[in-house]
């Protein structure tokens, strides 16, 4: 339902809306204008309010329209999905199965491959959306959202409009801003800096060498690609990290590790997962790649650190096709000098450095989630609600897996209350005598009362 045009047209119908003194325009001066008023729309929502179209977001819509409840969804960006669709690479797919992948309600096409692409997916998540009939609103960034505690209300202040709702899920996930880490030196460097998530393909570094800064999923994703390209590239490992294969003993990495863990104790995984990577791989720490104390689900389990699932970079740094550097000790107009006392020059440098949640700049409410890295104070699984009505989901670090589970936990709570707001109204129908009242306020909503 589209709630904010249904509200504009009830007001511009309105004859106290056109009359109202707080509805026309006076200059500096006191004088009235002929110029319209620039106010915000204040818009009611029945349901909840999601901030955040990516995956996560989706998939809470569709859980709740499943069980008959609306929902808005408001996206500061003009599309949904908009990490995949405008930060990330040409060549990335899936890093898991894609029936580890899935939303809620509705499978992966059966034409799909195992691993499918970002266009692929970029595909699925449309259909899904069409499917359910969810249509967020776009380019609307929230500037902060806040409990009233006098309406039991949530108030979601946006750059054009005011939204008060019963619910608030927040879906803006852990990925919602780019890391950009200063550098010692980085002002000197002269040749372009980017993050991966302005990296679209190695074309346009074909013969050059390129310092990939980070060594995680994407960096060592990206590197390849450079290589692909006929670029130089070059990796900074600062951190131990886990090195996995996609794919081991036939099946996927992930779902054998899934598997193992319904009957063996996390650490009895590790073993065989790092026994078999060691037989598939060779010793990493050869590469200048070295692993980590804990072993990579216990790791991931304590830290969230995931593995890495190799796509083939393990084999041209193997070859010697990309090279591996120590952490960067200060970077130089044309190069970089290390922390083992050995220098390379560069012609451009690429931050595979991650991403962070942006969630303490705009949420008001600070019991749920951290100031400090923007995540749910809980751990897994018991991060998706808070309280006064607000839920997270796409904070587990567990992936649109992790995100789904949440997403149906979510509508299934919220329907509870829902059916309750129900049966309440009911009773106010049907045994009390109703009168109405409209009471117009200065930011041009107008309020009906039950009395």
């Amino acid at each position: 339902m589209d709630y904010w045009r249904e509200t504009e047209g009830k007001l511009v119908h309105d004859p106290l809306y056109l009359s109202h003194p707080h509805l026309h325009h006076y200059d500096k001066t006191g004088v009235l204008s002929d110029k319209p008023a620039m106010t915000k729309k204040c818009i009611s929502v029945p349901g909840p309010i999601i901030v955040g179209a990516g995956p996560s977001g989706l998939a809470v819509a569709a859980c709740l329209k499943e069980k008959g409840i609306p929902s808005l969804i408001i996206e500061r960006f003009n599309c949904i999905a908009s990490l995949w669709q405008l930060k990330t690479y040409d060549r990335l797919h899936l890093h898991l199965p894609k029936q580890f992948c899935e939303l809620p309600l509705m499978p992966f096409p059966a034409s799909f491959p195992t691993y499918p692409t970002k266009q692929q997916f970029l595909q699925y998540l449309e259909a899904y959306a069409t499917h359910f009939g969810i249509q967020p609103v776009f380019n609307e960034t929230v500037e902060s959202a806040e409990f009233d505690v006098g309406l039991s209300t949530w108030k979601v202040k946006t750059t054009s409009a005011d939204y008060t709702c019963p619910w608030l899920i927040v879906a803006t996930g852990e990925n919602a801003d780019a890391v950009t880490p200063h550098i010692n030196g980085i002002e000197e460097f002269r040749g372009p800096v980017m993050h991966t998530s302005m990296y679209k393909s190695g074309q346009a570094f074909s013969g050059k060498k390129v310092l990939v800064v980070g060594c995680g999923n994407s960096g060592m994703e990206v590197a390849l690609d450079l290589y692909n390209y006929n670029a130089r590239p070059y990796v900074v490992v600062r951190d131990a990290v886990h090195v996995l294969p996609r794919e081991m003993l036939g099946s996927s990495t992930f779902g054998l590790s899934m598997w193992m863990l319904k009957w063996l104790p996390i650490r009895m995984v590790d073993q065989v997962l790092l026994l078999v990577s060691r037989f598939m791989l060779g010793n990493t720490g050869q590469l200048g790649i070295e692993r980590p104390q804990l072993g990579p689900l216990e790791l991931k389990a304590k830290s969230g650190k995931t593995p890495v699932l190799d796509v083939g970079t393990l084999a041209r740094i193997r070859s010697g096709d990309i090279k591996v550097c120590p952490a960067i000790k200060r970077l130089r107009r044309h190069g970089a000098d290390f922390i083992d006392g050995s220098s390379e020059e560069f012609d451009a440098i690429i931050l595979a450095t991650g991403y962070k949640s942006n969630v303490p700049s705009w949420l008001k409410e600070k019991d749920f989630f951290s100031d400090k890295d923007g995540l749910p104070r809980r751990p897994f699984p018991h991060g998706w609600k808070g309280e006064k009505g607000l839920y997270a989901v796409g904070f587990t670090k567990r992936g649109i897996l992790g995100a789904s589970m949440d997403a149906r936990r979510i509508a299934d709570d919220i329907e509870q209350r829902w059916k309750a707001l129900d049966d309440q109204q009911e009773h106010i129908s049907f045994s009390s005598p109703v009168k109405l009242s409209y009471t117009m306020h200065s930011t041009s909503r107008v309020a009906l009362h039950v009395k």
